[in-house]
């Protein structure tokens, strides 16, 4: 049968998601989880690659195996075998023709700033932290210029291989809530680094070392020096993959 299982994990210590020859990642956990629990090792499809360091609200894959565990007690009886900052929320069966990745409309971002001279003594390592005054109302509004259909070579790591940078945002929000100033993005796909990317071009907007009209002009040139930094993977969350059909069955 094909298994959709939804994960929440803290990316601190791992390389990212798939699975590499030198670093321990998520997938590698997972993987050696199941083959725990099942007594083989199922080749397991990702939503998305993730970055070192980059956590999850709800990571979705999806693997084949033939088992007898009911779908509702598998989150329970795989988070026995994994380490602790990996959880299974649900997991549910779902149609052959089901991929993770290549089945999802659309992915969620969510990266957390913390807007304080001061560490939080609660979730240091899930948020970056800077100090000075943001305008966040002038973030938002900026951030409505990347929202639709854009050519965002700017917005991602130089050197990276990716030809076809055409991509579309969805919506894109900037908020704050207390010292946090929360940034969602939701959009068709992503390149390398690219919601990193976006957020710090946003705070340098924010923090008025640079014009709002400074993203038009990198969505037209496809400059990668036109756009702001990258911003540290810790503050980064992958918060929701949304289908076309949603899955009813899926048990947490």
């Amino acid at each position: 049968m094909n298994i959709r299982v939804t994960l929440a994990f803290n990316g601190s210590r791992y390389h990212g998601f798939q699975v590499q020859k030198n670093g321990l990642t998520v997938c590698q956990a997972f993987q050696d989880g199941l083959e725990a629990l099942l007594g083989f090792r199922p080749d397991v499809k990702g939503c998305s690659r993730t970055d070192s360091g980059v956590h999850a609200m709800a990571f979705e894959l999806n693997f084949h195996a033939d088992t007898a565990i009911p779908m509702e007690k598998l989150p329970l009886a795989l988070n026995r075998y994994l380490p602790e900052d990996i959880r299974v929320l649900r997991a549910c069966q779902v149609p052959e023709d089901f991929h993770a990745r290549y089945s999802a409309h659309s992915k969620q971002y969510l990266y957390r700033l913390r807007n304080s001279g001061i560490d939080s003594p609660f979730d240091k390592g899930l948020y970056w932290r800077y100090v000075g005054p943001l305008n966040v109302a002038a973030m938002d509004a900026a951030a409505q210029r990347l929202v639709g259909k854009h050519n965002f070579a700017a917005f991602m790591s130089a050197g990276s291989s990716i030809i076809d940078t055409v991509r579309t945002i969805y919506r894109f929000s900037v908020e704050r809530e207390g010292d946090m100033v929360l940034f969602l993005v939701e959009a068709d796909g992503y390149l390398y680094n690219m919601v990193r990317i976006l957020c710090g071009t946003l705070v340098e907007i924010g923090a008025g070392r640079m014009p709002p009209e400074k993203i038009d002009r990198a969505l037209q040139s496809g400059l990668r020096a036109d756009a702001g930094p990258t911003l540290p993977a810790q503050g980064l969350f992958l918060k929701q993959v949304c289908y076309q059909q949603e899955e009813a069955s899926c048990h947490g």
